[in-house]
């Protein structure tokens, strides 16, 4: 069966988010994608207080300076859709309120017909949690546990109650409920995260950085969900931030999937032989604008599937 293929949306600063997100948006329906995704970075500390993902000097893309409310960019796009799903690689969960976060997916969901896949992770920049998380960094792992407790009430049936550290719902009627269960995916590298997405989530969010050690976290995830008896299979999207080059990479020292068109579908195929359900494929950062990003998009997925991904 072959490899379901999803696009990011355009949330970056080189991009007219009223008008690009609607228009990429129907455009990959167009074209065959079957999911539209989006990201979250709340803002960019100037200067640099940690470099990014927490690794000291390494520096933050200029693209980040502006991304668009990832969830607001979800609706746009579920307003000009009828088909693809609606899915975040990742929400920072625990910058949101849980209660109001669980009640936005619902009503998302709701709207567009139950196509809404919600993807959290933990996050790792501490500017971010000191502006906006209802819980300091170090928290960040109870704070994601609760918000999955609090999305798994909220969308269930009522009266909702909830007791937890931040939350506390007495019971309540709340709606509107989802149209059907929204798939809760985590992003989970090791250790106590991937123990949480075996034991409450539904699926895997990984990212691509090379084919064999993908395969080595799936294969460990796989031991581990059987150590821990579960028996419902792990839904997997894997994302792929590519760097497109229009004239390709040439030489030694190329990145996964940098470069052009070819040679990003080269790595989709590699990736692809892992197994996993659906790949996600972020395009944005290396386009100039809109109109870039459909032509791209439209010649990545028509030499995917020309490949057999």
């Amino acid at each position: 069966m072959a490899t379901k293929l999803g696009l990011g949306l355009p949330q970056n600063k080189q991009y007219d988010l009223g008008r690009d997100v609607p228009d990429v948006a129907r455009t990959a329906e167009e074209i065959g994608y079957e999911s539209l995704w989006v990201y979250e970075r709340l803002l960019v500390p100037d200067p640099a207080t940690q470099g990014l993902y927490g690794i000291e000097g390494l520096p933050w893309p200029d693209g980040y300076r502006g991304v668009a409310e990832p969830l607001v960019t979800l609706t746009l796009a579920a307003a000009a859709t009828e088909r693809v799903r609606l899915g975040s690689s990742v929400l920072v969960a625990p910058l949101h309120v849980p209660f109001q976060l669980a009640k936005a997916l619902a009503t998302l969901d709701a709207a567009s017909g139950g196509r809404v896949i919600a993807g959290f992770g933990t996050g790792w920049s501490h500017d971010e949690y000191a502006a906006a998380s209802v819980r300091p960094f170090e928290e960040r792992g109870a704070g994601l546990d609760e918000l999955i407790g609090v999305c798994r009430a909220v969308w269930g049936p009522d009266p909702v109650s909830y007791d937890g550290r931040v939350t506390k719902i007495a019971p309540a009627v709340v709606g509107p409920k989802p149209a059907r269960p929204i798939p809760i995916l985590l992003a989970a590298g090791s250790g106590k995260a991937q123990r949480r997405l075996v034991d409450h989530a539904d699926g895997w969010l990984p990212v691509g950085m090379g084919a064999e050690a993908l395969a080595a976290q799936w294969r460990g995830l796989r031991e581990l969900a059987a150590e821990r008896g579960r028996t419902e299979p792990i839904r997997t999207v894997l994302r792929t931030n590519a760097q497109y080059l229009a004239k390709g990479h040439a030489g030694a020292g190329r990145s996964p999937f940098e470069g052009s068109a070819d040679q990003i579908v080269e790595d989709l195929a590699a990736h692809a032989e892992v197994g996993l359900d659906e790949i996600l494929v972020d395009l944005q950062s290396g386009t100039r604008d809109a109109q870039e990003l459909k032509e791209v998009a439209a010649e990545v997925y028509e030499k995917a599937r020309a490949a057999g991904i």
